[in-house]
């Protein structure tokens, strides 16, 4: 067993993804799982893969729009997370999000029937023995302290830590539709949407600015001593640290009034709109879209009933703070996912310092499949980097931090978890029109993302061709 198995500590995203992906691949698959046995600050339930901050996979559009390229690269690579995200899929507009219950339960249920995969309920405190072979440490942000001690004095490195935030959620019918309508940014509708797919609670200039003010002056938790220097990862702030940034700010991000008409005031043009999106199957759950918040309970009401079709609304959970860890991975992991110092112990997921549900996912497949293969014999390597896949290997591995000599830059030093974006891949070059022409504006821009993604779709698929199987979550 020891020297057969491929084990996998930890069950969330990335752990679950790496478990369907080597089992599919024929490994046998120990998945360790501390839930319920020791609980974290932030879960609520045991099940597998469960979505703790938000619902959303973010945008599906595979065109034009890395994260949507991911979700692509992922379905042809067979995928169960976005197979089940897939399965239970809500309205949000050009975003996926699902149910994050049924996601969960059906992902759980999975693993559990498949004849190669053995869910181990327990708390692997420390690094595994050496004679496990293959290990995919997949402990996402929240690692247990042992767990994350062990691996600071194997490393010999420090570890390294972010702030991550929770939005609340919501009961609708608890929201008033005399000020609040449904719709979508420009009537855009996506996966399992039709266009009107987020409740919109608009806010004049007067309300708009009474609300910053009562964010900013807000009574927020305290943070212990040894968090005070722990910085916040930019793509999830919480609401009141983007309000002291500039009273406009949140009016230019998750407030922004554009693309939105209110239906009970069509002539007049909402000053800034909090959207709630969808998150159950029944209809009957809807979190504030960006309202990541480390305020107080009692002040999270107070200020959030202060919103417009939000007087009497009562909460199912209210927004928080956890201290997220991750690894200085480009100074520690090849691009396997190896620990360069212990070869056969990979890590996965957020913990690696990529930041988003299919990002963890994304790299818990990769891992997956590379032990796999290990186990086989035929070491696996990384798509190229051209891909989304590849792009998020390279920057967690360092590839876009290393001089021409290989070695590390001192950009290293600052290396922080990161969304995939177009800015992870190599440069593209637009082609021309018939004329020999380069498009200008919004239509440049479009080429670009266009050039992006179909270079990517090539490359992936060769590399699919050559060392993968397409159909692992059929």
């Amino acid at each position: 067993m020891t020297t057969t198995v491929v084990h996998i500590i930890g069950g969330g995203m990335a752990g679950s993804e790496a478990a369907w992906q080597a089992a599919q691949a024929g490994a046998q698959v120990v998945l360790h799982e501390m839930r319920p046995v020791q609980k974290t600050d932030a879960h609520q339930t045991d099940g597998l893969a469960e979505l703790v901050c938000s619902n959303s996979f973010r945008s599906d559009d595979d065109e034009r729009n890395a994260v949507g390229l991911l979700h692509w690269e992922m379905r042809q690579a067979g995928s169960l997370i976005m197979a089940m995200g897939d399965r239970h899929k809500l309205p949000a507009g050009g975003a996926l999000a699902v149910d994050r219950d049924a996601f969960s339960a059906d992902v759980t249920a999975a693993l559990a029937a498949h004849p190669n995969i053995t869910i181990e309920r327990e708390e692997v405190a420390g690094l595994p023995p050496a004679d496990w072979a293959q290990v995919i440490v997949a402990t996402g942000p929240l690692t247990s302290p042992a767990l994350a001690q062990d691996i600071h004095q194997t490393t010999g490195d420090d570890g390294l830590a972010f702030f991550d935030a929770i939005a609340p959620i919501i009961y609708r019918e608890t929201i008033d539709f005399d000020q609040a309508w449904f719709q979508s940014r420009y009537d855009k509708a996506g996966p399992g949407g039709t266009g009107a797919d987020y409740i919109n609670c608009p806010l004049d200039q007067q309300q708009y600015q009474t609300f910053i003010a009562a964010l900013i002056e807000g009574d927020k938790a305290d943070f212990k001593q040894w968090e005070e220097n722990t910085p916040y990862f930019d793509g999830c702030l919480p609401i009141e640290v983007m309000a002291e940034r500039g009273p406009e700010t949140l009016r230019h991000g998750p407030m922004k009034p554009m693309g939105l008409t209110n239906k009970h005031r069509p002539d007049e043009k909402p000053y800034a709109v909090v959207q709630l999106r969808q998150d159950n199957a029944l209809g009957t759950l809807y979190n504030m879209v960006g309202f990541q918040t480390k305020l107080k309970y009692a002040e999270q009401v107070r200020i959030f009933r202060a919103i417009p079709g939000l007087e009497g609304a009562e909460f199912a959970r209210l927004g928080g703070l956890h201290r997220n860890t991750f690894i200085n991975s480009p100074k520690l992991l090849d691009a396997s996912l190896q620990l360069k110092s212990r070869p056969g112990l990979r890590f996965a997921g957020q913990i690696t310092g990529v930041e988003g549900y299919v990002e963890s996912a994304a790299m818990g497949l990769m891992a997956g499949r590379m032990a796999a293969a290990d186990l086989n014999g035929t070491p696996l390597p990384a798509p190229p980097p051209a891909t989304a896949h590849g792009a998020l290997i390279s920057h967690i591995s360092g590839g876009h931090l290393s001089d021409e000599a290989g070695n590390m830059t001192s950009k290293a030093r600052s290396f922080q978890p990161m969304n995939v974006n177009f800015g992870l891949f190599p440069e593209v070059e637009v082609p021309r029109d018939e004329n020999g022409k380069r498009p200008r504006g919004k239509a440049k821009k479009t080429a670009r993302q266009l050039a992006y993604t179909s270079r990517a779709k090539t490359d992936f698929t060769a590399w699919l061709s050559a060392h993968g199987n397409r159909a692992a979550a059929e």
